[in-house]
């Protein structure tokens, strides 16, 4: 039998897209220029580390305490700090359901790629940590935005829709991105439990080549979960403004392990974590020589 054709009013609507401007081209040729740099120096590097990277135990003690307990933003006058926890550990006690929604100006199979990228990295990180983390579309509580230039009106609406309470401030810092931030996340905590991320917002820029689209992929989720702060120390990382490493290296995913450890908790502050973070650095690399 054949089956009844769909109503007209549920046929789901086609993606629309919009070629990008000049000025969106503009900037994908500058971030193509700043690739292509990086990549001539040696950098963005996607092995993960190795022997000319080493750590240890007590490495990662105090890398995870610099990039956990503190906030890049907080040390800035960025309005964001008002919704980064610093000083305390911070992290996702629920499920993290991450929905990836794109700009007008982002080709179709850009965001075909995108969308996979970003389950193949959720399935990591759910890996990693033993906490739930899926990509998908229901119920989104992790919104990644690959959106650029030309798609200002649509984040705006859509973190309004998503983040009722978010300032005019942060808004405006989301509408007039400075070209050194390629992109940044925002995790904002439930009413009550100011270390209980419930819900995140990323942005990447459309205007990315391959690579630092993906890497701000990896970064920006990594941070969501409850790694905000960059140290110059950490090495190999993601967490690190230097560009070295542009996906999740070894000693990365340590950290995530380290911060979903269920021996720690919500709310510790370093020096009551360090003796915990201790022992589970040393179960993840063995004792320091």
């Amino acid at each position: 039998m054949t089956p009844p054709l769909r109503p007209e009013g549920l046929v789901p609507a086609k993606p629309v897209v919009v070629a990008p401007s000049a000025k969106s081209q503009d900037l994908a040729r500058y971030y193509e220029k700043v690739q292509n740099d990086l990549l001539t120096r040696g950098l963005l590097r996607v092995d993960g580390g190795g022997p000319d990277t080493p750590y240890d135990s007590e490495d990662l003690v105090r890398n995870f305490e610099v990039i956990a307990f503190f906030d890049e933003y907080a040390q800035t006058a960025t309005p964001l700090s008002s919704r980064r926890a610093s000083g305390r550990l911070s992290r996702w006690s629920g499920p993290v359901r991450i929905r990836t929604e794109f700009g007008a100006s982002v080709p179709l199979e850009r965001r075909e790629q995108d969308r996979k990228n970003v389950a193949n990295f959720a399935d990591r990180l759910a890996r990693l940590t033993g906490h739930p983390i899926s990509a998908g579309s229901r119920n989104p509580n992790f919104h990644v935005f690959v959106a650029g230039e030309d798609d200002t009106a649509f984040v705006q609406a859509r973190l309004k829709q998503i983040i009722p309470s978010i300032s005019a401030n942060e808004l405006v810092l989301f509408d007039d991105l400075p070209r050194s931030f390629y992109c940044l996340v925002v995790a904002v905590s439930g009413n009550g439990a100011p270390q209980n991320y419930t819900r995140a917002v990323a942005l990447v820029r459309a205007e990315h080549p391959d690579l630092v689209r993906l890497s701000c992929i990896h970064e920006e989720i990594s941070q969501g979960l409850g790694l905000p702060n960059d140290s110059p120390a950490a090495r190999p990382s993601i967490f690190n403004d230097d560009d070295e490493f542009a996906l999740l290296t070894s000693h990365d995913e340590k950290l995530l392990k380290m911060l979903y450890d269920p021996r720690l908790r919500q709310g510790m502050t370093a020096d009551e974590a360090r003796p915990i973070t201790q022992q589970i650095a040393l179960e993840l690399t063995g004792p320091s020589s």
